[in-house]
């Protein structure tokens, strides 16, 4: 998926270049962006608290500014993103002892509208907040955890029977996926063809599966592979008569999230100059 990502960003750029001198001559610019922040998700694993296991990420941006409020952009992230029951405060995602952690690679295209006129060299217009919508794709591999501290790839082993007789779903989840990406931000000018932003979005995905954590325990005595078993329920504290088969393991009516934030430097490819005032 990397690969096939970084051959897209390229052949982007190839067409950049083409059209720079068309926006500069339409006092529209191009912007190269930078993003150095982090990722994370929410979902079963970690249910409400925003940035915990923050994962190192990065990307490359280009902004396609179409007026000072009103801008297109398309974007290469990588990040990645993780979740323990462990850290938990609730005493039953302590006792289901799952874990998680994945890479995530997104390629999008979305609008920004600036709230205050911006460019990138104009004085006057020099700051703005600003929002951000559009559609992305994106993949992932969550990966468990198992008691000697390896970490072993989930879906293909199927650890709520996904794709089998009596399973959570009829065929197993996909590693990728659509995202709705939105989110705000902040820039400002720091040299004449330089700018600084910071800002911060949330992804909407259409699965559940980020962390392999959806419906309920399959029957361990159909799962096949080693550590299957284990993967599909290392449960804490479980009387070895009890048998949590058939029991809710996720919550299947709240899809997953994930976010990217950072700081964003920005650099303009193209010279849109400002007009000095006539003098009468």
């Amino acid at each position: 998926m990397k690969k096939h990502i970084f051959i897209l960003f390229c052949l982007l750029l190839l067409g950049i270049s083409g059209k720079a001198q068309f926006f500069a001559k339409n006092k529209k610019s191009i912007d190269l962006c930078v993003l150095l922040g982090g990722s994370y998700y929410i979902g079963d694993l970690n249910q409400t608290q925003q940035f915990l296991f923050t994962k190192p990420a990065g990307g490359i941006m280009v902004r396609f500014n179409q007026s000072p409020r009103l801008a297109y952009r398309v974007s290469v992230l990588f990040g990645g993103m993780e979740g323990h029951d462990s850290y938990s405060t609730n005493a039953y995602q302590k006792q289901r002892n799952l874990s998680f952690k994945s890479p995530l690679n997104e390629i999008s295209a979305q609008l920004e509208f600036n709230f205050n006129n911006y460019r990138i060299g104009i004085e006057k217009e020099k700051f703005s907040p600003y929002i951000f919508f559009g559609i992305g794709v994106f993949s992932f591999n969550p990966h468990g955890q198992l008691a000697n501290n390896n970490w072993v790839e989930l879906q293909p082993l199927h650890t709520e029977g996904e794709g089998m007789e009596g399973g959570s779903k009829k065929k197993p989840y996909k590693l990728i996926q659509v995202s709705l990406p939105f989110g705000i931000g902040f820039k400002t000018n720091i040299a004449r063809k330089i700018g600084l932003g910071v800002e911060w979005g949330m992804r909407k995905t259409f699965t559940d599966y980020l962390d392999d954590v959806s419906g309920k325990y399959y029957d361990p005595n159909k799962l096949t592979g080693e550590n299957t078993a284990y993967l599909s329920d290392p449960s804490k504290g479980t009387d070895p008569a009890y048998s949590n088969v058939g029991r809710q393991r996720g919550n299947p009516t709240n899809k997953d999230w994930y976010s990217f934030a950072g700081i964003v430097l920005s650099f303009k490819l193209t010279s849109t100059k400002e007009k000095c005032p006539t003098v009468n």
